[in-house]
């Protein structure tokens, strides 16, 4: 009983209830898992001490433990409580998740691999876009392309530029299940301050440079040089920007 008492602490401060009360239960349950305050053969606390801590009753308690489930995070066994699985387990492309996992990535391990994994699937995407393009798809990047030239100066408006250009080159390939996972990975990490890094005073010049290699590639319906130019930007643009492991937040000390 002490070390239910101990988990539910650790789970929540006496929450005050809010809208969306599923959603933030599910969250935080998820967030004690991901950062290890809660590891792998854990048991969850009862309904009764969950239901006290959160602030909600034990039906929304019972409604979030199932959605956690869902995600892989737990299993529900009759007779058994509820009990931590292990990360081999979870269903990392879940929003809720691959948000705690990048949160709680301190030395950017998550953010390296995702990053590999980006560049993989967009490299081959650029390919197929190099391959299969037709001259209305090459209209709307060439005019991605320049808004990223217009607003070299702008470092907000170039960033949505550069967003732009992958996602017409994502959407030019015609590969569904690429786009949407590279979609996922890419929106994840872009909601992390730890993704954004720091910029070098040449970043965006750089970036331009390459962009431009890509619209090149496929312009010419070069297959093989597209995947290695949107392969080689991904990764170096985020080997420019990465930040030391363990760095804290810009402007903290």
């Amino acid at each position: 009983m002490a070390r239910e008492r101990e988990q539910g602490q650790v789970l929540a401060q006496n929450r005050t209830p809010t809208p969306m009360l599923g959603v933030a239960v599910v969250e935080d349950l998820v967030d004690a898992i991901v950062s290890g305050r809660l590891e792998p053969g854990d048991s969850l606390p009862p309904e009764g001490p969950l239901s006290e801590q959160f602030g909600v009753s034990r039906t929304v308690i019972r409604e979030s433990v199932k959605r956690v489930e869902e995600k892989g995070l737990v299993t529900i066994a009759r007779g058994r409580g509820t009990q931590v699985r292990p990360t081999a387990s979870w269903n990392i492309l879940d929003r809720v998740v691959l948000t705690a996992l990048i949160k709680h990535d301190d030395t950017l391990g998550v953010l390296d691999e995702l990053s590999v994994v980006r560049a993989q699937l967009e490299s081959v995407m650029a390919a197929e876009a190099a391959r299969t393009r037709d001259d209305q798809e090459l209209a709307r990047l060439d005019a991605a392309l320049e808004r990223m030239r217009s607003t070299i100066d702008d470092q907000a408006e170039f960033r949505r530029a550069d967003i732009e250009f992958h996602e017409l080159v994502m959407s030019m390939s015609g590969n569904r299940l690429a786009e949407s996972i590279a979609r996922i990975l890419m929106e994840r990490a872009l909601e992390s301050w730890r993704y954004h890094g720091v910029d070098t005073p040449d970043a965006f010049a750089i970036t331009l440079g390459e962009h431009v290699a890509i619209h090149a590639a496929i312009t010419e319906q070069d297959a093989v040089r597209a995947q290695d130019s949107m392969n080689g930007h991904i990764l170096e643009s985020w080997r420019r920007r990465r930040l030391p492991d363990h760095a804290g937040k810009p402007g903290r000390s």
